[in-house]
């Protein structure tokens, strides 16, 4: 009995494993990852977003307005054409829910 009630445990935590997931936001960088620029005075939120990614070492993320929570992506190169666009992020997640490994980025339907 102890034996089946561990396999269906093992078995239940196997099947909610994480995964991928979607996740849907807004490509920001991480000094503004709130998605707001109006601080940084750019001629644009895009090139804001560029400026701050190239120019000041920043990171490129996705901020989620719903959760109000940013993440930031492994793929630093992608992200660029899509600067301050709403998207759509296939990826895991890690441990921490900070970083979210892309496996891709798509504008957002």
């Amino acid at each position: 009995m102890k034996k089946t009630i561990a396999v269906v445990f093992a078995a239940a935590a196997m099947a909610f494993a994480a995964g991928p997931q979607t996740f849907t936001g807004i490509i920001t960088d991480d000094m503004c990852a709130n998605g707001d620029h109006k601080d940084m005075k750019a001629a644009s939120d895009a090139k804001c977003v560029v400026d701050c990614v190239k120019g000041m070492n920043g990171k490129y993320v996705l901020y989620d307005a719903k959760a109000k929570k940013s993440y930031v992506l492994s793929d630093q190169k992608t992200p660029e054409k899509f600067a301050a666009k709403k998207v759509t992020v296939v990826g895991t997640l890690d441990d921490a829910g900070k970083n979210l490994k892309v496996d891709s980025i798509a504008a957002a339907k």
